[in-house]
């Protein structure tokens, strides 16, 4: 395999895994990558004329993978925010979290609040960043939410049916976002939505383990 064939396979898998990679930042290196490849084959391969088009995919790729970069350095969050991204959307860039923060707002709760009600749509998505709340079913304690987890997630997205009721135990602060709303905005950006439905399987997974543990006596007695 001579080293131009070698160059410009790299060019068709560099464009290729940019198209599909879901990270805006990750794309555009990629294209600076095939760019700069597409610099070292058309001169090797067909003299200085040949460099002009990989030069300026280069330029291009280079200018917005820059202002990329440029506007997460300059987004701010709040101390809740900055523990909310991390814990609930780890994969999500700073301005994409920032955005996908925006369509919700912050709220304190009381002993009491329901949060979700069995049986009922969920028509918000909250994310708890301090306080509990329990979960039963069938007025019957089958775990407990504390700070850091989503609450919502198995129905917001979709048309199903609540299977618990979710009520705050302690004075709480939340973050809160209108389903509709939010569905909306998911809709329109792809790679925010496959950020938070990550979180959404992580934080379902982890509740199904609780109920699991808190059925466990029940079931042994």
């Amino acid at each position: 395999m001579t080293p131009t064939l070698v160059i410009y396979l790299g060019i068709f898998a560099a464009v290729l895994v940019s198209m599909i990679v879901k990270s805006r930042l990750a794309g555009q290196l990629l294209l600076g990558t095939a760019g700069a490849l597409g610099l070292m084959y058309g001169w090797w391969a067909h003299g200085v004329l040949a460099i002009i088009f990989p030069f300026l995919v280069l330029i291009v790729a280079g200018v917005q993978a820059a202002s990329l970069l440029s506007a997460d350095r300059l987004v701010d969050f709040s101390s809740e925010e900055t523990v909310m991204h991390e814990k609930a959307l780890p994969g999500l860039g700073r301005v994409q979290a920032r955005r996908l923060l925006d369509q919700g707002f912050w709220m304190d709760g009381r002993v009491g609040d329901v949060l979700i009600q069995e049986g009922e749509n969920a028509g918000q998505l909250y994310y708890l960043a301090s306080g509990t709340a329990d979960v039963r079913v069938d007025d019957r304690l089958v775990g407990e939410i504390g700070a850091g987890q989503l609450v919502g997630e198995a129905t917001v997205l979709g048309e199903t049916a609540a299977i618990a009721t979710v009520t705050l135990t302690q004075p709480s602060r939340f973050w809160c976002a209108q389903g509709d709303a939010l569905n909306d905005y998911l809709a329109a950006n792809p790679e925010a939505r496959h950020a938070l439905e990550h979180s959404f399987t992580v934080s379902l997974r982890q509740k199904l383990d609780a109920m699991n543990r808190a059925a466990a006596p029940a079931n042994q007695g």
